[in-house]
C-alpha cells in the first residue's frame, strides 16, 4: 500500500557529509528532508550513482551574475524579469540552490546600476521566488553604498523584506579598497562606449567627497536598522585590521572579499566569518591583484567560498586541491554560508536537513549531473546514448 510520501534513494556515489566522505554511500531523502545517510539504506533504489559525489547544494551569499544577465552587451538590456528566469537556470546547473543575488544599491554612470533598477531586480526576485516557477532558492543581498545618502535611505527601507537575507557595507572610493587608484577605478566602468570622461569624473568626486565621519554614521545606522531585524551585515573590501575591529566592534557580522591578509586574520581573531571569491581561488589569484584566496586559505582564515559573478566556480573551488579534506572544502560552499545567514537547515546531508543534493561527476571535469532542491528532483543533465533516428 502506498504510504503517500516521498521517497527518493541514491546509492552507490561518494556522499559528503559533515563528519567525512562515505564511499559507495547512500542517501534517502523523503518528504522534503534527508531521511537516511549511510553505506545501506533499506528499501528500493531509485537511482545509481556509482561512480559520482553527492554534494550538499551549494549556498552562496554573493553572486551578482544578474548583472550580466540583465546587460549581456554595454548597449543591450533584458527585462529583469526574464534576466531573473535566466540566472536561475544558470544558478541551478551550477549545483546552487540557494542564491543570494547581490544587488547593487547604486547610481553609476554606465546605467547598469541604478537604484531604481536594483528596486526593480529585487522586487522581482522576490515575485519569482515565491512563484512555483524556480528551481533554486533565490534571496536578495542589499548591497548599500555609503557614500551615497540615498542607497542607505532605499537600503534601509528593504531590510524587512522577506527575501532579503543579507546586506552588506560598500564604499567604493578610489584609492580605498580594491581599486588601487582612480585610474583602476575607471577601468571598472569603462566599456569604450557609453561613459564619458565627464561622468567619470563627476562620480569620483562626488564618492571622494563624503567625510569619514558620514561614511561610519551611515554604517551605524544601517547597522542598527538591520539587527532590528535579525539581518546579517558584511563589511565589503575591508584594506587593513583596524577597518575590520572597528566593524567587528559595531557588529558586523561578515567579512567580504578582505583585500589583505591582515584584514582576514583580523576578522578571523575577532570571530567574524570571512567570506572569498571562488574564482580567486580556481584562478589563482585576485584580478585587482588583492589577496589571494588560496593564501589565505592556507593561512586557516576563510570560512566562506562565495561565487561572486562566476557560479560555476563554486563547484570548480571543491575541487582545487589545498591539502584540506574534501569535507572542509566543501563546506565552505554549503553549510558554512548557509549558517553565516542563519539557514541552519540546510547546506549538509545528514537527517533531518533540507534534501538539497547535487550529483556530481568527478571529471575529468566536474560537472553538476542531477540537482534537488528540498528533494524535488529539478535538474537532469544525466548523458544519455545517442539515438540515430535516420
Amino acid at each position: 500500500m502506498s504510504t503517500g510520501r516521498e521517497r527518493t534513494v541514491l546509492t552507490g556515489g561518494r556522499v559528503v557529509t559533515p563528519e567525512g566522505t562515505i564511499d559507495g554511500g547512500a542517501v534517502a531523502i523523503e518528504d522534503g528532508v534527508f531521511d537516511a545517510v549511510g553505506r545501506r539504506i533499506h528499501g528500493a533504489t531509485n537511482i545509481d550513482v556509482s561512480g559520482k559525489f553527492l554534494l550538499p547544494g551549494f549556498v552562496d551569499l554573493h553572486g551578482d551574475d544578474i548583472e550580466r544577465h540583465l546587460f549581456p552587451r554595454a548597449e543591450d538590456s533584458v527585462p529583469p524579469s526574464r534576466a531573473i528566469q535566466i540566472c536561475d537556470q544558470a544558478a541551478i546547473a551550477a549545483g546552487v540552490t540557494t542564491k543570494c543575488h547581490a544587488l547593487a544599491f547604486e547610481n553609476t554612470p554606465d546605467e547598469n546600476r541604478s537604484l531604481e533598477l536594483a528596486d526593480q531586480v529585487a522586487d522581482g526576485i522576490a515575485a519569482f521566488n515565491s512563484s512555483g516557477r524556480a528551481l533554486s532558492t533565490h534571496l536578495v543581498h542589499l548591497r548599500c553604498e555609503l557614500t551615497s545618502k540615498a542607497s542607505v535611505e532605499r537600503v534601509c527601507a528593504r531590510l524587512d523584506d522577506d527575501a532579503v537575507a543579507l546586506a552588506s557595507l560598500v564604499t567604493h572610493v578610489p584609492g580605498e579598497g580594491q581599486f588601487d587608484s582612480p585610474a583602476e577605478y575607471a577601468d571598472r566602468f569603462d566599456d569604450g562606449e557609453s561613459v564619458s570622461q565627464e561622468a567619470m569624473s563627476e562620480l569620483v568626486a562626488q564618492r571622494t567627497s563624503v567625510p569619514d565621519r558620514t561614511v561610519r554614521a551611515r554604517a551605524l545606522r544601517l547597522l542598527a536598522r538591520a539587527g532590528n531585524g535579525d539581518v546579517p551585515v558584511a563589511a565589503h573590501d575591508c584594506e587593513d585590521p583596524a577597518t575590520v575591529e572597528r566593524h567587528a566592534q559595531a557588529g558586523v557580522d561578515i567579512c567580504e572579499f578582505p583585500v589583505s591578509l591582515s584584514a582576514a586574520q583580523t576578522a578571523s581573531a575577532a570571530g567574524m566569518c570571512a567570506a572569498m571569491g571562488a574564482p580567486n581561488l580556481v584562478r589563482g589569484e585576485s584580478i585587482w591583484d588583492n589577496l589571494s584566496a588560496r593564501r589565505a586559505i592556507d593561512d586557516g582564515v576563510v570560512d566562506v567560498l562565495c561565487s561572486d559573478f562566476r557560479p560555476q566556480s563554486l563547484l570548480a573551488s571543491v575541487f582545487v586541491d589545498t591539502g584540506e579534506s574534501l569535507t572542509t572544502r566543501v563546506a565552505r560552499v554549503t553549510s558554512a554560508p548557509a549558517d553565516a545567514i542563519g539557514l541552519t537547515d540546510r547546506g549538509r546531508i545528514e537527517p533531518g536537513a533540507r534534501g538539497d543534493l547535487i550529483v556530481v561527476d568527478p571529471g575529468p571535469e566536474p560537472r553538476v549531473e542531477r540537482v534537488f532542491v528540498a528533494g524535488k528532483q529539478v535538474y537532469d543533465a544525466t548523458p544519455r546514448p545517442f539515438e540515430d533516428g535516420s
